[in-house]
Parts: structure tokens; C-alpha cells; sequence
């Protein structure tokens, strides 16, 4: 289906196209009619099915240049993730000059204040910094029409459930909620009803769906000849642009510093870093001048970058759905991915978890396979 049969004006349409875009995906087809008609909506879809512009375009139809009221609110659980939906409205804004205001801890708060004195259609923010103004009085959601809870699972887990209800508190009594989430668990659907009215539930393509296009395997090895195994993979497929993953900051530190003394292009992505220092990394990142992103799972949400085609997992992930989302950086847009896990024995119990959910054995490879290969 094409946007302007979903309601989509000309000028986005045209601004779409530039971008490469013509054809709407499954979750813009399933939500954008219903959200532009002003319906509550939760949406389960997984990450890189388009679901951002799936709430965005809607939002710029319905949004009113002659207000000057805050009238469209996106919530979202990092950083980052807020960085990326701000690159896409301001994109958009070719189209439909809305004035929008991006708030997230790290940015200097003095700068977004004095944005603030204009007038401003659609904040985009982590939930912590929007408090921060709530409580300065110096943002007004009295008038607001629609609030967006992107990931709202990733909120519940990183301990937001508290934050999202002061901030619903605060915004205007009658407005649209929309709920995105890549999983719906029964606390998501428990506090997204809560704040609903009567909402149209849309379910969009099974994970799995997802990692047709994605080549996994494990190699079996021990923490203590991680490091090497890695490097002898990273030798052998000089990818083009690779994420790879560890599961605590403390780890990422360690293998950043041991991969650039082996001379790495990498830099390293996790939540101590300074906001401004994150934002040149993934600027370099996106530009493909450096070829190594080594994160933590910060960088596992909804970081849309164009063009990784390898996801290392050094550290195996805690859970099933951390594993789909790091995966799921590559294999993107129809492009093929590789991703490779590394497991010490001590890991076979979470392997064996992550094989249930996703429906496949990994195929096993030891190093001396990879090594005889080359």
C-alpha cells in the first residue's frame, strides 16, 4: 500500500520518496489510518519493521501549525533511541514545518530552555529529563493530543513504570495514547490498558520473521581464549561494519582497550560515556568510519544504522529477547546478516533458552573449523 492511500499528504509523500521510501511496511499499513482517525493503539513489532514512522507520520498529519502548544509527546527509554526518531521527524520537517524539541539527559539543559521559549509542536524524550521540566514548569502537556511509549517493554525493565505514570498525570486529560512495544508481556498490556481507551491491539510479524535474512552460529570456546577466538573471527571476516556486544560496561572497557592495542578500528558505546562522546561514535559509526562499535545493550534498541552486516555476541545475553535485539542490528531492510555467539560451557543452559524461543540449533563451529577455513 502507498501513504497516500493511507491518508498521507503529498509534501511527506514527496519527502518519503527522497528518502528512498515508497511503500508502506506491514506495521504503518496496520496503524497509521487508525492513529491519524485519533484511536488508542498498542502495536507489538519487532525492530526494523518500520514502526517509527509508523507513529511519526501521523503525528505530523495531525499536528497543527496554528497552535502553539506542545501537541505530540514521544517517550522513549534511551538516549539514543531518541536521537534516532529526532533524525527522522527532522527529516519530515521538510515537509510540515513543526518546531520540535529533543530532551534527554547529557544534553545541556540551558540550550533546550531556551528552545522551549519558542514554540514547540512535538517533544521527543527520555523520561527523566521530561520530569526534570515538568517539575521546572517549564514544559506544558495541558493541551497535548497525543503521547507516544515507544519500547514500552525496554521502560517496565529499565524501571520507568513510575516515571510514565507522573508524566501521563501531567499531560491533558483527553488525549491519545499509542504503545509500541517489540513485546507485549502481560505488565506492558496491564499499564498500557490502564491509560487506554478502548485500544485497537495490532500484532505485526513474529520475531522469528525477523532473522530470516541472518546467518548464526556459535563458536565454542572459554572466557579465557575469548579474546582470541574473536580476533581470529574478526581477521577472517574483515567485516564491513560490525556491532560487537559484552554484557556489562566493565567488559566493554576491557575489549575496547585490548582491540585497539591489536589495531582495531573500534570505539566503544555504553552509558558512562559523556552524551557528546556517544554521538561523534555513532556518527563515525553511521559513516563507516570506524568498523567496530563495541557496546553494551544500550545500543541493542532500535539503533537503525544502515549497513552493519556482522553482530558479535562476546558475552552471551541474559535473556532471549536481549539476543533477538542485538541480532536484529543486522539483516535489516531485506540485506543479508551474520551473527556469531560465542559460548563457554557455563552458557549451555541460556543457549539451549534462546534456540527454544527462536526455533533453531545454532550450528556449533570450533575455532580449529573456522581457522581451517581460511
Amino acid at each position: 500500500m502507498n501513504f497516500k492511500e493511507l491518508g498521507i499528504s503529498d509534501e511527506i509523500v514527496k519527502v518519503l520518496k527522497k528518502t528512498g521510501i515508497s511503500k508502506a511496511t506491514e506495521v504503518q499499513e496496520e496503524c497509521i489510518k487508525s492513529i491519524i482517525a485519533g484511536r488508542d493503539v498498542i502495536s507489538e513489532a519487532p525492530t526494523g519493521t518500520g514502526k517509527t514512522l509508523a507513529f511519526l507520520l501521523p503525528i505530523f498529519e495531525n499536528i497543527s501549525l496554528e497552535s502553539d502548544s506542545v501537541q505530540a509527546l514521544i517517550v522513549t527509554p534511551t538516549r539514543e533511541l531518541a536521537l534516532q526518531i529526532t533524525e527522522q521527524a527532522k527529516k519530515l520537517k521538510e515537509a510540515k514545518d513543526i518546531n520540535i524539541l529533543a530532551t534527554y539527559g547529557g544534553k545541556d539543559i540551558g540550550v533546550q530552555l531556551k528552545k522551549l521559549k519558542r514554540n514547540v509542536h512535538l517533544i521527543i524524550a527520555t523520561p527523566g529529563r521530561l520530569l526534570d521540566h515538568l517539575e521546572r514548569g517549564t514544559i506544558d502537556l495541558s493541551k497535548l493530543k497525543t503521547i507516544v511509549i515507544d519500547e514500552a517493554d525496554q521502560m517496565l525493565l529499565m524501571g520507568f513504570k513510575k516515571d510514565i505514570e507522573a508524566i501521563i498525570e501531567k499531560s491533558s486529560k483527553k488525549h491519545q495514547t499509542l504503545c509500541f512495544s517489540a513485546t507485549m508481556n502481560s505488565d506492558v498490556k496491564k499499564m498500557a490498558y490502564k491509560y487506554m481507551d478502548d485500544p485497537l491491539s495490532l500484532t505485526v510479524k513474529k520475531e522469528e520473521v525477523t532473522l530470516e535474512n541472518i546467518k548464526q552460529y556459535v563458536i565454542e570456546t572459554t572466557d579465557r581464549k575469548k579474546e582470541d577466538a574473536l580476533c581470529t573471527i574478526l581477521d577472517q571476516n574483515n567485516p564491513f561494519l560490525a556491532i560487537i556486544f559484552c554484557r556489562t560496561k566493565r567488559r566493554v572497557d576491557k575489549l575496547d582497550m585490548s582491540l585497539h592495542q591489536r589495531g582495531y578500528n573500534c570505539e566503544k558505546l555504553h552509558s558512562d560515556i559523556t552524551q557528546a562522546k556517544r554521538e561523534r561514535v555513532m556518527k563515525q559509526f553511521r559513516s563507516a568510519d570506524l568498523q567496530y562499535l563495541i557496546a553494551t545493550d544500550v545500543a541493542a534498541r532500535g539503533l537503525d544504522v544502515t549497513g552493519v552486516t556482522h553482530v558479535y555476541n562476546y558475552d552471551i545475553p541474559e535473556n532471549v529477547e536481549s539476543y533477538i535485539h542485538r541480532i536484529g542490528r543486522t539483516g535489516r531492510a531485506g540485506e543479508n546478516g551474520t551473527t556469531c555467539l560465542f559460548v563457554d560451557p557455563k552458557d549451555e543452559t541460556t543457549l539451549k533458552e534462546i534456540e527454544k524461543a527462536i526455533k533453531m540449533t545454532i550450528p556449533r563451529k570450533t575455532l580449529t573449523d573456522v581457522v581451517a577455513k581460511q
